[in-house]
């Protein structure tokens, strides 16, 4: 069984939208992230993943989002060994400055462009993989990031 994970790859100005994780956090305590987080068990209902990402950027961050595009889909294992199937959506940015609303699971947030985020050490190559793949959907030059051979 899979815990499913819904982060957003949020653009505004040239800048990405990243929190530091809390040091509270399960999983990747204190590592830099797009904000998300995990589907709760609703039994028949649509339109969940994108309803569960809206509700945590504005629970975590306080913004608003629309307009949510498919970016690419992953799976990993946690150091706890649970499984997670991770989906990304490229948002559309609509309302307020973002800020640590959940510090039980946000240390801080900061904007950086994608070279910045690809060239900082302390991103996890997950995250850069990501943000390639966000910028690519932006930019139109993908209409699905997956590519599957």
């Amino acid at each position: 069984m899979f815990i499913v994970n819904v982060e957003g790859a949020i653009h505004r100005n040239g800048k990405w939208l990243f929190i530091k994780r809390s040091e509270k956090e399960e999983h990747a305590a204190g590592a830099i992230s797009m904000v998300g987080g995990k589907c709760d068990m609703e039994g028949m209902s649509s339109d969940i993943l994108e309803r569960t990402l809206m509700r945590e950027i504005y629970e975590e961050v306080g913004i608003k989002v629309s307009n949510l595009t498919y970016v690419n889909s992953s799976a990993f294992v946690t150091d706890k060994g649970t499984h997670v199937i991770d989906i990304v959506f490229l948002c559309e940015y609509i309302t307020r400055e973002p800020y640590a609303k959940s510090e039980e699971e946000v240390a801080a947030v900061m904007w950086m462009s994608t070279q910045e985020v690809l060239e900082n050490p302390h991103s996890p190559n997950y995250l850069k993989e990501n943000i390639k793949r966000a910028e690519l959907v932006l930019q139109g030059k993908e209409r699905r990031a997956a590519v599957i051979e």
